[in-house]
């Protein structure tokens, strides 16, 4: 039973730190910081006073980071965020010893681009992490798409100041280019000096769940062109027979031998992908191929155990990227059953339990003093994710959307929690928009590290720019805007703006997915809502919800209703226009050339296609 610790509990610097928190979450836009200047002089004449050395020893504390990532959690299933039905103890005591965000955003709704983002502090479509055709995550571990080796992470900086840096758990964002053993995407080649876990993400599939990424998709594909061939090959079996056709025996045979091979393709396509995507990776080396789902989260605990204990004299940063709660849910038995929601609530509360395990770890290690923790999801949680009347997928309180569905804030706006042991204030609410894309300055600036200016960022630092000497001034007009991109295309998706009158969010959307059925909240019968085509509507004039009152946008404001409708929108064609502007064409890693199975792409730990091995039961 882990004792009751104050993690996080203020001293003299608390109240220093707190508008480090405070004005690191109004986002980048003078005007705002303009109206909260009164009070920020106030509040640093106070701070300054309780802690005159505190900006030295900010920038110069070098503390050990520790990011804790989920993947597909609900906002609204954490207790700290409203939920008073699931079981998230360690989380919210994070909260309560740290800064809570609540409007924190994704830098999109779905995993491949958000972690591209959150990993580089720029918008994915910059780094090519989106797709003109339609795909809009990456679909194959034996693909050649992937994070581009030309993109500097928050790791590389960090290893380049000293940090010991290491990646638990989920990565899906590429692994090999040319080869199957290149690596050129890998974590190692992304400033990671350490990584234990899935080079692709947990699927349904991987389990062989009715909830299907592709498994069932292609076995219909391929049940379809065995029809075909089949009923081409009896076809001319019967014209050869009955001298109606004249051909040879030759298309006969070639015909009849294509249906047998897709008929077994089908049949065995569901353990290809097992065997395919569905492994772990020690650094470079397989251990596992298939995983034994039974084990791995004792050895995802065991290595974060392993990494803290190796690098407790430190300064080290550890990502650890949840494979909860993504389907196919694997749960622990002993967390089974335990839940008021089902398979679902298991799972999140194992997660939390696992949270729970990893700050034992830091206070048995004596690193809980000296390291900035931080809590987060991905995205949204999957609405889609459902079987009749049971839901696989979270619940993300009261936004409306999920995961895929473009800007809607279910599927973007996730927990955002700091907790910085005897620095950050206890307690403190943040409710000004900040971006998964601000912890890449936040963390480089806490090592000690600079910011490329070789490339244009998006995320700003959520540390006080006044009491750590900055004088940065921003000026241009989409510096106070969060783009939302879901394809290639900017009017595929929403733009949040802030500024005045009175720091309002404004929230503007282009184009919208159609929920099905009709008056639905999701897009029930297919994997994910799609973005393009047929089954959006294009708004014209956009969608305007002001965020500020209408978190849940249930409310769409018209000219009508808004005095400032037409100064908002001008203000957003502004953004728009200045950040395609500076757009520079890159390769896009979803297209399809990218995000295609390649046979000789596809690691395997023994002579392909047989892909079997048990390397080892233990962190090394």
């Amino acid at each position: 039973m882990r004792p009751t610790i104050n993690r996080c509990a203020p001293c003299s610097l608390d109240l220093m730190l707190s508008q480090a928190a405070s004005e690191g979450i109004v986002f980048n836009s003078l005007q705002i910081r303009l109206c909260f200047r009164s009070w920020l002089a106030g509040m640093l004449s106070v701070l300054l006073g309780l802690a005159p050395s505190a900006s030295s020893n900010i920038s110069t504390s070098r503390p050990n980071i520790l990011l804790l990532m989920a993947d597909d959690l609900g906002i609204g299933d954490i207790g700290c965020y409203g939920n008073n039905t699931m079981r998230t103890p360690n989380i919210d005591r994070l909260a309560e010893d740290g800064v809570k965000l609540t409007q924190h955003i994704s830098a999109a709704s779905l995993c491949t681009p958000s972690r591209a983002a959150f990993l580089t502090g720029r918008y994915p479509v910059r780094s090519g992490m989106v797709s003109s055709i339609g795909y809009r995550v990456l679909q194959w571990t034996g693909a050649s798409g992937g994070l581009p080796t030309n993109e500097t992470t928050f790791a590389k900086i960090l290893k380049e100041k000293g940090y010991a840096t290491g990646l638990i758990g989920k990565w899906h964002l590429g692994l090999n280019c040319e080869s199957a053993s290149d690596h050129c995407h890998h974590p190692l080649h992304h400033g990671f000096d350490h990584f234990y876990g899935m080079p692709f993400s947990l699927m349904g599939d991987c389990a062989r769940w009715e909830l299907s990424e592709k498994r069932v998709n292609l076995e219909q594909k391929l049940n379809f062109l065995f029809q075909v061939l089949a009923l081409v090959a009896l076809t001319l079996v019967a014209g050869k027979l009955t001298h109606l056709i004249p051909v040879s025996w030759t298309p006969v045979i070639w015909s009849a031998l294509w249906a047998v091979l897709l008929l077994a393709a089908s049949y065995f396509v569901g353990a290809l992908i097992v065997h395919a995507d569905c492994l772990l990776m020690r650094n470079h080396t397989i251990t596992e191929q298939p995983m034994r789902f039974q084990k791995t989260t004792p050895l995802i605990l065991q290595e974060v155990a392993s990494f803290l204990k190796r690098n407790k004299h430190g300064p080290f940063l550890l990502f650890v990227s949840f494979l909860h709660v993504h389907i196919p849910l694997i749960t622990m038995e002993n967390f089974l059953g335990k839940s008021l929601h089902g398979l679902y609530g298991d799972n999140v509360e194992e997660m939390d339990w696992m949270v729970g395990q990893i700050l034992d770890t830091l206070d048995m290690e004596g690193l809980t003093n000296s390291t900035l923790i931080y809590f987060t999801s991905d995205h949204g949680g999957s609405l889609e994710n459902q079987l009749g009347h049971t839901q696989y997928g979270g619940w993300n309180g009261i936004y409306k959307g999920g995961k895929g569905m473009g800007g809607w804030e279910g599927g973007i706006r996730v927990p955002g929690i700091f907790c910085w042991p005897g620095v950050l204030p206890a307690g403190q609410v943040i409710g000004e928009p900040t971006s998964l894309m601000d912890v890449f300055p936040t963390v480089v600036q806490l090592a000690g590290g600079e910011v490329p200016q070789d490339r244009l960022k998006q995320g700003l630092s959520m540390l006080p720019r006044q009491l750590l000497g900055s004088t940065t001034q921003y000026s241009t007009p989409y510096e106070d805007a969060i783009l939302q991109h879901c394809t290639l295309s900017l009017y595929t998706n929403s733009v949040i703006i802030v500024f005045p009158p009175e720091g309002t969010t404004w929230k503007v959307h282009f184009v919208t997915p159609v929920f099905q059925p009709e008056g639905a909240g999701a897009c029930y019968g297919r994997k994910v809502c799609p973005c393009f085509g047929e089954k959006v509507l294009h708004h014209d004039p956009p969608l305007l919800f002001d965020l500020s009152r209408d978190p849940s946008e249930t409310h769409v404001l018209t000219p009508a209703s808004e005095p400032v409708f037409y100064q908002v929108m001008e203000r957003v064609q502004q953004a728009v226009r200045e950040h395609q502007r500076t757009l520079s064409p890159v390769p896009l890693q979803l297209d399809r050339l990218g995000n295609i199975w390649r046979p000789w792409l596809q690691p395997c730990c023994g002579p392909f296609p047989l892909c079997w091995c048990l390397r080892e039961d233990g962190p090394q």
